[in-house]
């Protein structure tokens, strides 16, 4: 076991090996190997690089190098596409605070049996005069962000679970094309 494995549960050492293919005496070189294609992006500002987040990549494409590297470049495509989303993302921003007041994500305490976080948004919960789709976007955003440091969390996964009942159609108005097509980029 290596220090980017430390904090992982016996059960979730032995899950990331079968499930995800990772092997502790290759870790580096594989997450090394993810590295070096980032010269093949000079587009791209790959605003980190470190080992600890590159294995983040990793483990969410079952340590399939390319598709690794494919999704850290989606990841900051998307930030550098979007700036105005990650600005001043924080709890603090009275549209995140807002939204995460009223559940937009709510974070359940226990975990599904595979051992996934569950998230769950209520969407007629929604209420368009306090703050926009984008602040719920930006909240979901900042709590993925937040969780995803947990190693148990970057093995396990996490699962959204989204209520569209009583959702009226005054709320469906405010999701244009644009936003919606923000949210699943966002998400993916």
């Amino acid at each position: 076991m290596t220090h980017l494995q430390a904090g992982l549960s016996p059960e979730t050492l032995e899950k990331a090996k079968v499930e995800l293919k990772e092997n502790s005496e290759t870790l580096h070189q594989d997450i090394q190997e993810v590295r070096d294609m980032i010269i093949t992006r000079p587009d791209i500002g790959f605003l980190r690089t470190d080992d600890a987040f590159i294995l983040r990549f990793l483990r969410a494409r079952k340590f399939n190098h390319f598709e690794a590297f494919r999704l850290l470049a989606q990841y900051f495509e998307y930030r550098q596409q979007n700036l105005d989303m990650f600005k001043n993302l924080k709890a603090t921003d009275p549209g995140i605070k807002q939204a995460l007041k009223d559940g937009f994500p709510g974070v359940l305490s226990n975990l599904d049996k595979y051992g996934r976080k569950i998230l769950v948004l209520f969407a007629a919960n929604w209420d368009q005069s306090r703050y926009t789709f984008v602040d719920i976007l930006r909240a979901i955003l900042l709590s993925l962000e937040s969780m995803i440091e947990d190693p148990e969390l970057q093995v396990n996964g996490f699962i959204l679970i989204i209520d569209w009942s009583n959702f009226t159609f005054k709320q469906a108005s405010k999701l244009t094309p644009s936003m919606l097509r923000l949210a699943i980029e966002g998400l993916q």
